[in-house]
């Protein structure tokens, strides 16, 4: 079949195989090209939120000819037996979107300290919303932790609207990973921002949480304003494969520019005499319960 014209486009949802490429005039569904899947890969080589270089042919499908180099990815590590194999979650986000509720169910802020730990690996600027506010008195009592590190928090509320419009900017024309445990309140946040655009992406993340042997389907959503949001289940299972335990400081904002005033340099800031960690955190400086995510993220005690 001859090739009709090329294009660029983003891939906006990939499933066995197959990749459903914008182009901006409409959706393409394209396969890779042979010569893309030659020699051994360390990686997906195409994925969600790549941008390509496609063909179309005769019958309108087409064929991924390149993909351009990615600047960021959310990855997740397979140990498959014949080595290690990088999942992409999801290329070039803008942003990751943590969701987490004010109560029902109770926030684990456990969770999402690991969370946050992943976005700064990853170099992904990550957003925090705490959802339900209606459902508390005070809800900075639970979340005000996290804006003096520097993350975003948005305070909403399905009830009371509190938070919506500024989640829709937030969101305006990003392509934004969303994730957070379940029973917080992403659907129904999503149909609130955008008419059933919750009830989409939960029907993807239903499939994708089905197991392992159902076919699994990445896919991002249009927002009309402008970007797309991507469900991303499996955070929680992002494990910190390649981390070393001192490596862990520079992923906790407030402890970043303290380890270098250490008496030693090898300080595991838990015991140690002329530890400036263990003094900010006398002085207030840092919040007890981030110190103790840091200690167990660190030891790998989670």
């Amino acid at each position: 079949m001859t090739t009709h014209f090329a294009k660029r486009g983003l891939i906006i949802k990939a499933q066995s195989g197959f990749f459903w490429v914008e182009t901006g005039e409409g959706v393409v569904v394209c396969q890779l090209r042979g010569k893309l899947k030659k020699g051994k890969a360390k990686g997906d080589i195409a994925a969600l939120g790549d941008r390509v270089e496609i063909s179309v042919l005769g019958d309108g499908t087409g064929v991924i000819e390149a993909v351009e180099a990615r600047n960021k990815a959310i990855v997740r590590l397979d140990p498959r037996p014949q080595g290690e194999y990088q999942q992409v979650l999801l290329a070039n986000p803008d942003q990751a979107v943590f969701v987490f509720a004010c109560a029902n169910p109770a926030p684990r802020l456990k969770m999402l300290d690991r969370f946050l730990v992943i976005a700064e690996k990853q170099k992904i600027p990550a957003v925090i919303v705490a959802n339900k506010i209606d459902l508390v008195d005070d809800p900075q009592k639970i979340f005000g932790l996290y804006e003096p590190l520097g993350y975003r928090t948005i305070y909403t509320s399905i009830v009371t609207g509190a938070g919506l419009d500024e989640l829709k900017t937030q969101l305006q024309g990003k392509v934004s990973a969303l994730a957070g445990p379940s029973g917080v309140g992403k659907s129904s946040l999503l149909n609130a921002l955008q008419p059933g655009l919750g009830l989409a992406v939960n029907e993807v993340s239903a499939a994708v949480n089905k197991g392992r042997h159902t076919t699994v389907t990445r896919q991002m959503f249009a927002l009309d304003g402008g970007g797309y949001v991507a469900d991303t289940p499996g955070w929680k299972s992002l494990a910190l494969w390649d981390t070393e335990p001192e490596e862990m400081d520079a992923y906790f904002p407030e402890l970043r520019d303290l380890v270098a005033k250490c008496q030693f340099s090898d300080c595991t800031h838990r015991h140690e005499p002329g530890c400036a960690v263990l003094a900010a955190l006398k002085e207030g400086r840092i919040h007890p319960e981030r110190y103790e995510s840091y200690v167990r993220l660190r030891t790998g005690k989670e």
